[in-house]
Order: C-alpha cells, then structure tokens, then sequence
C-alpha cells in the first residue's frame, strides 16, 4: 500500500491535468465565436436603425410656408401651412383677432377654416358664419402661403430637371408668368391709394393696397374697405369691382390706381 501510493497520486494528478486542458480546449472554441458574431451584428444594427429614419421620409419631409399677414377690421390675420409631397397636410393661424367677443369669434372659426383648408388643398373654403372678416383676412393670407408654395415649386431643382431641350422654355416662361406691377398712386379726398398685384398665367393671384388713407376715421374705413377690395379685385381679375360702402373714396382711388396697374400687364 506504501508503495502504490505514490503513483496513484501521479495517476490522479496526470488524469487532472488532462481534463483541465481537454476542458480549456472545447470552451475557446465556443466563446470566440460568439463573442465576434456579437460585436460584428451590434454595430450593423446600431447603423440600420439611424439611417432608415434619416434618410427615408426625413430627407423628403414637409416644409412650411407662412402667407402674408392680412389686416382687418377687428385685428391682423396669418395663416401657416405645412406642405408635404406637394399636398396641405396641416394649417393654422399663427396670427388672429382677439379681445372681447373676438377671441370667441377666433376659437369658432379658425378650427374649422384649418380643417376645411386641408380638405380643400386650395383657398376656395366656406365662410364661418359670425366671424366673416377673420374668414377673410384667413382666405386672403391663405392664398398668398399658397402663391409662395407653387413659385417654390416652380423654382424647384425637381421642377427644371426636365428634358434639355424644353428646360430653357419652361424657366423662362415660369420667370414669365409671375409678375408684380404697383400701380399708379390716386389722390383721393381722405389720402393716396396704391394697389400692387401678383399676376400669373395672366391672371391676378394677389392685390394689396401699399397705400391706403389712414388717421382718425380713416383707419376703420381703411381696414373695413381695403381687404374686401383685394379678394374682389382677385376673384374678379380686371378693376370693374363694387366700391365698399362707407369707404367711396377709399374705393374709388383703389379702383383707379388698380386700373393702372392692369394697364402695365396689358390689360
């Protein structure tokens, strides 16, 4: 027994070692491999997951356009759209009416102009009843953001990337069909009046007074007249409009200093 002793603890001791190194040699094998498919799939992940969103509806995301602030008789009117893909897919009054009963008239009328404005896609929307000026002032502003969307559109890289042979045409006609003419100023009995206009397509797409009699009286007559002038010099396309009660003069200079714009577009 004394002398097997020894060498079964060289047995145990060799039998150990063996085991210990079989062991190291079947766990390196099946922890490298892991581990680098771990670090190589995270990185790829990490990648696929931020660029989709950047670069998919974000490069191609909506814009906005703000039209001009349209004055009248209760408080200014700004209406802001937000575009995507050529289509209205939200608007909203960034400025509007308030104080006293104008602020009840506002909360009436300015949701529905929004929601009847993106159903629409145009500026041909439905008066609220009961708040009549701020409709107004709400069409008005609505058809300049509109005006800003399609001479965007129009001056766009996507919109010139046409065939070679026509892209030289169709910027100049595009030049060609925008035009602003200020007409002549009227002295009327009360103070000047200057009307300019946006004409495109042969059409007019905007009229505004630059000049307009202020003062006293005057401003009410003014903010009373002046915005009912310009949607009716819109929608009729020529000078032959309805004076604004109340405002003759007002009217009357408006109509001649129009008419003399219309005579630099030719006719």
């Amino acid at each position: 027994m004394r002398k097997s002793h020894p060498l079964r603890r060289v047995v145990l001791a060799t039998a150990g070692t063996v085991s210990a190194v079989v062991l190291l040699l079947s766990l390196k094998p099946s922890s490298d491999p892991t581990s680098a498919s771990a670090a190589g799939a995270a990185p790829s992940a990490a990648a696929a997951g931020q660029e989709s969103p950047q670069g998919g509806t974000g490069a191609a995301g909506a814009t906005t356009v703000t039209g001009d602030a349209t004055q009248t008789q209760y408080g200014v009117v700004q209406v802001r759209l937000t575009v995507a893909n050529g289509k209205i897919t939200q608007a909203e009054a960034v400025q509007a009416p308030k104080g006293g009963t104008s602020d009840q008239k506002t909360a009436l009328s300015v949701p529905q102009l929004n929601k009847e404005t993106v159903a629409a896609q145009s500026a041909n929307i439905d008066s609220v009843s009961g708040a009549t000026y701020t409709s107004t002032g709400y069409k008005q502003s609505l058809q300049s953001a509109l005006d800003k969307m399609k001479e965007a559109a129009a001056s766009s890289p996507s919109g010139s990337s046409s065939s070679s042979g026509s892209s030289g045409s169709s910027s100049g006609s595009a030049q060609a069909q925008a035009k602003v003419l200020t007409g002549q100023v009227a002295q009327t009995q009360y103070g000047p009046v200057q009307v300019r206009i946006t004409v495109s397509g042969g059409k007019i797409t905007k009229a505004e007074a630059v000049q307009a009699p202020s003062g006293g009286t005057s401003d009410q007559k003014t903010a009373l007249s002046v915005p009912k002038l310009n949607q009716e010099a819109v929608a009729a396309g020529n000078a032959t409009i309805d004076s604004v009660s109340g405002a003759t003069y007002t009217s009357t200079g408006y109509k001649q200093s129009l008419q003399s714009a219309l005579d630099q577009a030719g006719g």
